[in-house]
């Protein structure tokens, strides 16, 4: 799992800057068509992570309602100056957990993907590292996911 604790990141112009508390509970690398055509990009990667474990430490953020696959659509936040998407709340996880983009991370190399969802739909020069798990659409947390994590998860249904 990931070793450090604390990560900040931001937007590309600077005005928005945020820091994750925490470890994240898990890291996805989604291949699905929708967030290729979101991010412009092969994939998205996400952490997932306690919304109250993302701090805003400067700036403002724009929501952005967008729609989804499942039809219950996402809330991107993004700078409201260059735009950039720094997190997303799904309709299933609520605003408890935010799908933090790693991208936007000063050091995203320290979040690499946990798992590979919706591989069905990579695009096929991609090629998956051997070791990490991939599933062709979703999964089951309580097969994928780390204790701590799931006991995580757990005390926000509470």
């Amino acid at each position: 799992m990931h070793r450090q604790t604390t990560l900040e990141g931001g937007c590309t112009c600077g005005a928005v800057r945020y820091r994750m508390t925490s470890r994240p509970l898990f890291v996805h690398c989604c291949h699905c068509r929708w967030c290729q055509r979101e991010s412009g990009a092969a994939f998205a990667l996400n952490a997932l992570i306690e919304a109250d474990r993302v701090v805003l430490l400067q700036g403002e953020l724009e929501i952005v309602v967008t729609p989804t696959l499942s039809g219950k659509g996402q809330k991107i936040a993004r700078c409201p100056h260059c735009r950039v998407a720094l997190w997303s709340n799904y309709a299933g996880s609520g605003d408890a957990v935010r799908f933090v983009r790693v991208g936007t991370l000063d050091q995203p190399d320290l979040l690499p993907p946990d798992i590979h969802i919706y591989t069905a739909s990579k695009q096929a020069w991609v090629m998956l590292p051997p070791g990490v798990p991939a599933v062709p659409e979703y999964y089951s947390s309580k097969q994928y996911w780390p204790p701590e994590s799931l006991a995580r998860r757990a005390a926000l249904k509470r």
